[in-house]
């Protein structure tokens, strides 16, 4: 079996090395419009949660529907699904080829985010602006809610993707998913995180890989699986897809040194969520270990490396990807 994480831009090597690594957009994404791009691919995915997730009349499924609709329907970035498609594209499938893939991985991070927010668990009153999900609908519902997106991830991608699409990709592909969900991704990640809380870095209580193990299996793996599946539905070969798999280890990555960051310099107006919270709570982050501008060093650096990860591709296929990079790294929410 293939090791499914291996540590990227090692955080100890960083932790004795002050150098500034700072990357600049390449020639090959230069007068790309990723703002169009990621403006009109959020459209298609909107639409396609929209019809996946529809309301019914039966009251004893309407609550859960209503339930999931208000998580998965909410202002969120798209950046998974985006990622997926993208990837697909990369290798010359088309977007309807992995939306079906693009819009469970979008209900994973729906279900993962519901639950990350109860009591039991972050006890967030705020996401994306809005009351949680178990704010409105009782924490009852919102863990059915939180399964729902589960069972309905894996009926979505077999059931609405195209025939044209061999049944061993689709089978590849739901098994990289669940994958990024249990023990080797979503699930370990967020025990370790409960785990942390309270620890401290100083009195070597965790280390530097106690805090990458968190965050590559809570945060990068689903980036990762999405960007995966979206080579798989797209016909990519085993090299492609591995090269794909390595750049989005590295952005998922990137993707949480940024969040931790954010979370300690910016508002909770801004954020759309609680800002401080993780501080409050005493859970292990970047800036916690590193301090906030050696957090940005390490997110400029993965940024670098993700891109040498997309070099085998071709220059004008390959700008969504690099410009992604560049837009989670410069993110502000």
């Amino acid at each position: 079996m293939r090791p499914r994480y291996r540590v990227v831009a090692s955080l100890s090597r960083l932790h004795h090395n002050h150098r500034t690594f700072l990357t600049s957009p390449s020639s090959s994404d230069e007068g790309f419009d990723f703002i169009f791009y990621m403006t009109n691919k959020a459209k298609s995915i909107n639409k396609a949660l929209n019809d996946a997730v529809p309301l019914c009349k039966n009251p004893l499924v309407l609550k859960i529907r209503e339930a999931m609709r208000y998580s998965l329907l909410s202002h969120g970035k798209r950046v998974r699904p985006v990622l997926c498609l993208a990837a697909c594209e990369l290798v010359g499938g088309h977007e309807s080829t992995a939306m079906p893939a693009a819009c469970a991985v979008e209900m994973i991070h729906a279900s993962s985010l519901i639950q990350d927010d109860l009591p039991c668990m972050d006890d967030e009153s705020l996401r994306r602006g809005k009351p949680t999900n178990h704010k409105i609908f009782g924490e009852d519902i919102s863990i059915l809610t939180a399964d729902a997106f589960l069972a309905l991830s894996v009926e979505h991608t077999v059931a609405a993707t195209s025939k044209d699409v061999s049944p061993a990709r689709v089978m590849r592909a739901v098994l990289e998913m669940m994958k990024a969900v249990g023990t080797e991704g979503l699930v370990a990640g967020q025990a370790a995180d409960l785990a942390g809380e309270g620890k401290c870095f100083e009195d070597n209580e965790v280390s530097l890989e106690d805090l990458e193990f968190i965050h590559i299996h809570k945060t990068a793996a689903l980036l990762e699986a999405a960007a995966v599946m979206g080579g798989i539905m797209g016909g990519g070969s085993d090299e492609e897809i591995e090269s794909l798999r390595r750049y989005a280890r590295c952005v998922g990555l990137m993707f949480q040194v940024v969040d931790d960051v954010l979370d300690v310099t910016k508002s909770s107006e801004e954020l759309g969520k609680t800002a401080g919270k993780d501080v409050i709570a005493g859970k292990l982050t970047y800036p916690k270990v590193m301090g906030v501008e050696r957090s940005k060093e390490y997110a400029k650096r993965l940024r670098r490396e993700a891109r040498v990860h997309l070099q085998m591709f071709d220059s004008d296929k390959v700008a969504p990807l690099l410009s992604l990079a560049d837009y989670i790294v410069q993110r502000l929410n």
